[in-house]
């Protein structure tokens, strides 16, 4: 620690966690304002559905991305069958498709005049819906399904490196009992992954939470489509609040289900080496259910989706690649490339105060700061526009008394509002991966230099910059991709006549033509397997 810190470093940090913070203040704020009783009536009708579908979509989508998310991780970790060192990377792809664009493609197949259905009825000879039972793919439901094959990662990733992580020499305890496979997958590795599980569960709820294109599409009320709804159907900006509130209410309490169960995972840490453990050799059948599954699992959540927009793209080439399409790509990627470093510069900054501040109230911008990504994108559209508004008033009403020509509304009517609420939400994956770097370094290092006089500037610049580059290099990637995957903020933000790849191809996604922006999503898809497989690397260089 570092005594002599100034205060001005304090106070950077606090100013930081403020700005960040100030959205979820004006939520707050102005849900506290009266409603002239949109939200008595909401409370009134549909609230209650609204509540009620969200809870049942994260339980169904928990549910549903646990139970085949963990038998692919223990697999993985545990198992040695063919294809095995491939799924291990695999499986983590389908965090880089967007759900509203599965949802297209699955609905697109398994619609009454989809090509499955189509196939059905001219081999049975079926007439009408009334001669046999389908499921109905655009309900709560199929939302669930479309949500869990793209968010089980979270809990594959966490699943696999805490099966991993597990002691060998416990398992060769198991194996000394004389527990088979699947005994010591039941009685050890499962109970023993508990945390990492419970830490994947917190996250998948939170983005379930925070979906809006999916369940549109699918027509679902949950309470994000209901802010939505209340803001521009309603146009009550303090009811949208008060939903806001709600959801809010819901994701912290998620959160800390979270750092509870971060806390408890703790207890279990590498002891001989994962790589150490013989891993079960599966032969015979067993064998054939590992690959089969792992192979289902991923041509059913990525490969599948990515051949047919893959298709798409191919045969509508020609009518997508045109000027549009190239600005909005333009427009995608210097935004994320803007946000991805000042987020990244962000963190770094609030991490080195915690670091080497000897004041433990130095430590609270950094976790204040990281709560930005728990909003939603339409619950942060409401905080962002709030203060924003006002702040714009106030510079024209400032000119306007000076005599001159108010500038307008440069605050809310630029692409400033989309770099700010996108630093406000993405900067907590910036924290993170710089706190984990600055983990690994010594604080023996801390001490040699302020030994040799360096002043904290100093020992940012040449000491900490240096060993943290991997963790900078992996947040600014896990942020751009986030940047250009994000489209609540993005669809009610932007400012007017400005699109990008995420607004453009929902569109699409919405008048049922996916095929004319399948090319955009290609582009958002790809971009995001670049920070994947770096994450990948990544993890296999740390056994």
């Amino acid at each position: 620690m570092i005594l002599g810190l100034s205060k001005r470093w304090s106070l950077t940090g606090y100013f930081i966690a403020s700005v960040i913070t100030l959205p979820l203040v004006a939520i707050l704020i102005q849900a506290m304002i009266p409603d002239e009783s949109v939200f008595d009536h909401l409370l009134d009708t549909v609230l209650p559905t609204y509540i009620s579908n969200t809870i049942l979509l994260m339980f169904w989508v928990c549910l549903g991305a646990i139970l085949i998310a963990t038998p692919a991780a223990w697999l993985v970790a545990k198992c040695h069958f063919p294809g095995r060192a491939i799924f291990q990377w695999a499986l983590l792809l389908p965090l880089a498709m967007p759900a509203y664009v599965v949802a297209y493609v699955y609905t697109d197949l398994l619609d009454y005049a989809g090509p499955i259905q189509s196939a059905m009825r001219g081999f049975f000879g079926w007439g009408s819906p009334q001669d046999y039972y389908f499921p109905e793919v655009r309900s709560l439901g199929g939302a669930s399904m479309m949500l869990a094959f793209v968010l089980f990662p979270y809990i594959y990733l966490l699943a696999r490196t805490a099966f991993m992580e597990q002691s060998s020499s416990l398992q060769h305890a198991t194996r000394v009992m004389g527990c088979g496979p699947w005994q010591s997958f039941w009685r050890f590795s499962l109970p023993m992954a508990r945390p990492a599980l419970a830490v994947g569960v917190a996250l998948v709820a939170m983005e379930t939470a925070a979906d809006f294109a999916t369940v549109s599409y699918f027509a679902v009320p949950t309470l994000t489509t209901a802010v939505y709804d209340t803001w521009l159907g309603y146009g009550s900006l303090s009811a949208a609040a008060k939903l806001s509130a709600i959801m809010l209410l819901v994701v912290f309490t998620m959160i800390g289900f979270e750092r509870f169960a971060r806390r408890k995972q703790q207890l279990f840490q590498k002891q001989s080496g994962a790589e150490q453990c013989e891993l079960y050799s599966l032969k015979g059948i067993k064998s054939l259910l590992a690959t089969g599954y792992c192979t289902l699992l991923l041509l059913v959540s990525f490969l599948l989706p990515f051949i047919i927009l893959f298709n798409y793209a191919w045969q509508y080439f020609d009518e997508s690649w045109h000027v549009e399409f190239l600005a909005f790509s333009f427009n995608s990627f210097y935004i994320a490339a803007i946000v991805s470093v000042i987020s990244v510069t962000l963190g770094i900054l609030l991490m080195f105060i915690s670091r080497v501040s000897p004041r433990k109230a130095d430590l609270l911008p950094s976790r204040l700061s990281s709560t930005g990504y728990a909003l939603p994108g339409t619950v942060l559209a409401i905080g962002i526009l709030v203060p924003l508004t006002y702040l714009d008033f106030a510079v024209n009403d400032l000119y306007e008394y000076l005599g001159q020509q108010g500038p307008g509304l440069i605050f809310t009517g630029s692409v400033f509002v989309l770099i700010f609420a996108f630093c406000v939400r993405f900067s907590a994956i910036a924290i993170g991966s710089v706190e984990n770097s600055y983990k690994r370094i010594s604080p023996s290092l801390d001490m040699a230099a302020i030994t040799m006089g360096l002043k904290p500037s100093l020992l940012l610049w040449r000491v900490h910059l240096p060993l943290l580059r991997k963790g900078i290099f992996a947040g600014m990637l896990l942020v751009f991709i986030e940047c250009m995957k994000e489209l609540p903020a993005a669809l009610l933000l932007r400012p007017v006549g400005f699109e990008n790849l995420a607004t453009y191809v929902f569109q699409f996604v919405s008048d049922e033509q996916l095929e004319h922006g399948a090319l955009a999503a290609i582009v958002i898809v790809l971009v995001g397997l670049v920070p994947l497989i770096y994450l990948n690397r990544s993890l296999e260089q740390q056994k």
